[in-house]
This record gives C-alpha cells, sequence and structure tokens, in this order.
C-alpha cells in the first residue's frame, strides 16, 4: 500500500480502541519501518487461497455452509494429490504480472495445514500422499525470483476442540467441553514461530478470523500483544496485518481493508476509519477466495485495473485473490488476467510502483498519484472533452504520458485546473496525463 507512511513517533499513536489512554510499548525497528516503506511501494500482492478444501469445488468455507463433520471433512486429504502444482510456474507467472508480493494461506478456518508442521499430523505432508511442503517449495522460488512471501494465517479453527468457537463452524462434530484457550495459543504461537523460522524472511503475518467473537457478551482476549511481539521479536521487519475490520491495534504494522477502498463500505466488511499506516486492500478476480468450479464469473481485465489504479490513488496496494485448482494449477481465467495486468504494469508501472496517493480524493473521471513533482492524472472515465483537477499545487507542464505531447489546461479561479482532453484512443482502460507541479 503504498503510501502515506508514518515517523516513528507517529507509527506508535496507531493503537486500538481498548489501549487508546495506555503508554504505547511497541516501537517499530528501523528495519520494520523501511519493510513498511517498501511494501507502500510495491503497490501489488497476489494473495493464494489454497487448501483441502479445493478438492471439494465449493470455496473455502465449505466445511462451515454445508454441515459436514471435521471427520468427514478431513478425508478429503487422503486424495489430495496436486501433481500439477509448479512452484516456479506460480512464481513467474506471478511475477510477470507486476506484482512484487505473494500472500500465501498457510493455514485457513478449516485448519489444515499447508506446511510440515510439527504441530499437527493434519497437514500437506502427514495427512495427504503427496507428501511435499508446498510452502517450503514457493519460499525458495520466492526467494529465487525476487518475491516477497507473506503469510496468512487463521485465528480461527473450525476442527480442533481446544479452539473456544466463536460464531463460526459450529456444526462440525467438535466436542465443546475440551475449549482449552491456553493450549490452543501456545499451538499457534509454536506454528507462527516454525513459519518464522524454517521458511526464510518472511514480509507479513495476515492475521484472520478475530471477528469469530464480535458477537460475545464478554470481549474475548486473544493475547494479540504478546502474539505480535512474538513475531517482531523472531523478525523484527516483518509486518503484521489484520483483518478484524477494526482500527488498527497496537503491535500492528498495516491496516487491512475487505473487498473495499480504504473508507468505503459497499462488502459491509469495512468502513473502519483510515489509519496513518501502510494500506491494503483485498479482493478476488471473481466471487470466491478459494475455488469454486461454478464460479467462473471474473472481474475483467479493464475492471481489474481500474480497480488497482483507485487503490493506488486512495495510497492502498491491492492485494488480489487467485484460488488455485486441486490439481495445483492456477485457473487458466487467472492466469489470462495476471498476464494482461502485466502489458499494462509493463508500460505504465512509473506511474504506479513507488507513487503517494494523489493530492485529491477520486474524482467522477478517475482519480492521481504523485511522485516527486510529478502528478500523474489517471482518466478512467472520461467525461466529454474536459475534466478540472482539484489541485493546489502550481502546474508548470501537462503532457500526455503515452506519446508525451502537451495537453492544454487553464488555471481556474475557484482553484485547480481545467484539462482539455485529447482524442482518446478507443479501447484505453486508464488514459494517463503527466502534470509537472511546483513541490508539493
Amino acid at each position: 500500500m503504498k503510501k502515506l507512511l508514518c515517523s516513528i513517533a507517529g507509527a506508535t499513536m496507531i493503537l486500538g480502541s481498548a489501549m487508546a489512554d495506555e503508554k504505547p510499548s511497541y516501537i517499530p525497528t528501523a528495519e520494520n519501518l523501511q519493510a513498511r516503506k517498501e511494501f507502500a511501494d510495491n503497490g501489488f500482492g497476489i494473495f493464494i487461497h489454497w487448501g483441502i478444501y479445493s478438492m471439494f469445488a465449493q470455496g473455502e468455507w465449505y466445511l462451515n455452509y454445508d454441515n459436514i463433520t471435521a471427520d468427514e471433512y478431513a478425508k478429503a486429504a487422503r486424495g489430495f494429490y496436486p501433481a500439477d502444482f509448479d512452484a516456479a510456474k506460480w512464481v513467474s507467472a506471478i511475477k510477470d504480472s507486476g506484482a512484487k508480493y505473494i500472500t500465501f494461506t498457510t493455514r485457513h478456518h478449516d485448519g489444515f495445514s499447508m506446511w510440515d508442521t510439527d504441530q499437527s499430523d493434519y497437514n500437506i505432508v502427514d495427512a495427504t500422499p503427496f507428501k511435499r511442503d508446498i510452502l517450503k517449495e514457493l519460499a525458495q522460488e520466492c526467494e529465487k525470483q525476487g518475491i516477497k512471501l507473506h503469510l496468512y494465517y487463521s485465528h480461527i479453527d473450525w476442527t480442533r476442540p481446544d479452539y473456544p468457537s466463536g460464531r463460526t463452524g459450529l456444526n462440525t462434530g467438535r466436542d465443546t467441553t475440551l475449549r482449552n484457550w491456553p493450549q490452543y495459543y501456545k499451538f499457534m504461537n509454536n506454528q507462527l514461530t516454525e513459519l518464522l523460522t524454517n521458511y526464510g524472511k518472511i514480509g507479513a503475518i495476515w492475521f484472520d478470523g478475530k471477528w469469530d467473537h464480535d458477537q460475545d457478551s464478554v470481549p474475548f482476549d486473544w493475547q494479540l500483544p504478546e502474539q505480535y511481539a512474538l513475531i517482531h521479536k523472531l523478525q523484527p521487519q516483518c509486518l503484521i496485518g489484520n483483518n478484524h475490520h477494526e482500527s488498527p491495534y497496537e503491535g500492528e504494522d498495516i491496516q487491512i481493508f475487505e473487498r473495499d477502498l480504504p473508507g468505503e463500505n459497499t462488502a459491509g466488511l469495512s468502513g473502519q476509519a483510515v489509519s496513518r499506516l501502510p494500506l491494503e486492500t483485498c479482493n478476488t478476480m471473481n466471487g470466491m477466495w478459494g475455488y469454486k468450479i461454478k464460479d467462473q464469473n471474473y472481474k475483467s481485465t479493464p475492471e481489474l485495473i481500474s480497480y488497482l489504479v483507485k487503490a493506488a490513488g486512495m495510497g492502498a496496494n491491492l492485494l488480489l485473490n487467485v484460488g488455485p485448482q486441486p490439481n495445483g494449477e492456477l485457473p487458466a481465467a487467472a492466469l489470462d488476467r495476471l498476464k494482461e495486468i502485466g502489458q499494462w504494469m509493463n508500460k505504465y508501472g512509473d506511474t504506479f510502483y513507488a507513487t503517494t496517493a494523489g493530492d485529491f480524493e477520486a474524482q467522477s473521471w478517475g482519480t492521481s498519484t504523485r511522485k516527486g513533482n510529478k502528478l500523474f492524472l489517471h482518466v478512467l472515465t472520461p467525461e466529454g472533452s474536459e475534466i478540472t483537477v482539484p489541485t493546489t499545487v502550481k502546474v508548470k507542464k501537462a503532457v500526455s504520458y503515452d506519446d508525451r505531447t502537451p495537453v492544454k489546461f487553464s488555471k481556474l479561479k475557484e482553484g485547480g485546473i481545467k484539462i482539455q482532453l485529447p482524442e482518446i484512443p478507443e479501447g484505453t482502460i486508464d488514459y494517463i496525463i503527466e502534470l509537472e507541479t511546483a513541490a508539493k
């Protein structure tokens, strides 16, 4: 998420509401602050939702929605053999899309671990005939190809009886009398220690599931400060984000928005105040996170690029999801879109990477990004032959980004400028005008 980065002092002011009146104890290291900047500059990542749920081809929440017992569901592991999984092909396709990092689901709510964990036999090596550590192969390939690796980790487990169940996964056959939070908390921290010890440098831990207890009559104590401290002790530069749909808590390094741009709430999962931390919005290519065979309603490439640009204009990264098939391949439709996004990035990446949010809020015609004294206008939906640009900074020059031809503009008395749009070629996804401005 590009951008609105804070100083150490500013960073430590982003606290959870419960800690608002307390003296902050988390002071990010220099390595962590540098990692935040790099994260913001990267702008674009790919989310990978993959596990044994892909065997059912009904999405990642299948165990919850269809009232299957955990024991019956777990039998799918004995048939999980993704023979076509090729980490090199995955990472190459993702790198060619212009994405700079991958966020991989190490353990989703169904409790199945996609790495060779010593904390449970319910994992890709011990429970399946595949017998390969997928995360190890992916981590090695990311290192080889220069792509950062982030790890998704669920706070929920619909299969372990020691997880104190919340409002989801209530019909999976667990014995709820065996709840044991201290034991489950230790299990999670042991797994996180494995992930941050055995798989190289990790860019971020992406938590999910805190919302499972948001309807409890007594607030549930997830013991996040201690868990966050463990992560920062093991890898100080590792960023922490939590998809809890709330304002950031102390110890978190990025702010996450689900299926919405920062400040918006069309999906009913966001709407929280936008902090000064680096921002990331996650969204799907089609309708699901995990693979669903009937869901072929993929967003078009122009739609995805437009969303990517709008996120950048708000100072946010886009984490775009792909749900691999049970055989280990990325869906053909997803690969097509990754390739086409990459073609756009190859041409216009300079207006996207290492930019900050534009000088003004999104307009009906589009948005803007800034890099130094250059303000890039991203005209996504041109209206007539001119647009109004409400920048308060003096504009010295305007040119078409594609061919460097001058673009006519005039200063408005009420502030800002009016741009006379050249003829925009048919099929243009994002017509970009580069403004040279006074230093901002």
